[in-house]
């Protein structure tokens, strides 16, 4: 008598245990491709926010060591108001300095009144920048972000003896030995601190 073959099969049982196999391969893979995507925008973003601060530390760093003052021009000013947000410092800098020429087809003297300011909207902190020809005046010039997501700004002069939080040449008759620029960011949930030094070349006298 001849036997009969019989083709092996996969049983219910093989199935679902490949089947349930492959989806938890299938997820491990999902957060895992997922998973570097959000490192390398978390890490782009934060690449960026460390240009954009270090290009504003850079900008204030040489526009304070190019500020001018006079006591006999009563225009070229250096202002530093002491302010406070809600326990963060919150400084605002008023300067005359040089000014690059830009590209823009207008009349421009090469000195500008820039001012540094906090600005407070939907709950977000943005350094702002405005500035203004000393010479052209305009209109209402509008004040720009300069850099977003700001925790403190905080500026410091030094009169050659101790460091202070408030200036102003018309009371001084003079601008500071040296200023010191403090931003503070929030980073990764922590406060980060960057400070930079400069020094006015101009005497003021």
């Amino acid at each position: 008598m001849c036997g009969i073959s019989r083709n092996s099969g996969f049983t219910l049982l093989e199935v679902l245990i490949a089947v349930v196999l492959l989806g938890i391969l299938s997820a491990a893979l999902y957060g895992s491709y997922f998973g570097v995507i959000r490192a390398r925008e978390s890490a782009s973003a934060g690449m960026e926010s460390r240009r954009e601060l270090g290009a504003t530390l850079d900008l204030i760093r040489r526009e304070v060591s190019s500020a001018l003052f006079n006591r006999t021009d009563k225009r070229l000013r250096f202002v530093v108001e002491d302010r406070d947000n809600f326990g963060a410092p919150s400084s605002t800098l008023v300067l005359t300095t040089l000014a690059p020429p830009s590209m823009v087809t207008r009349s421009e003297s090469g000195i500008v009144d820039v001012t540094y300011r906090i600005a407070d909207k939907d709950k977000q902190r943005t350094l702002t920048r405005q500035e203004r020809d000393l010479v052209y005046l305009e209109g209402k010039v509008p004040a720009y972000p300069q850099m977003e997501q700001i925790s403190s700004f905080l500026v410091e002069c030094y009169d050659g003896s101790k460091w202070v939080k408030s200036w102003d040449t018309g009371i001084n008759y003079a601008l500071p030995r040296s200023v010191r620029v403090t931003v503070q960011v929030d980073e990764g949930g922590k406060p980060v601190e960057f400070t930079v030094l400069s020094f006015p070349r101009v005497s003021g006298s």
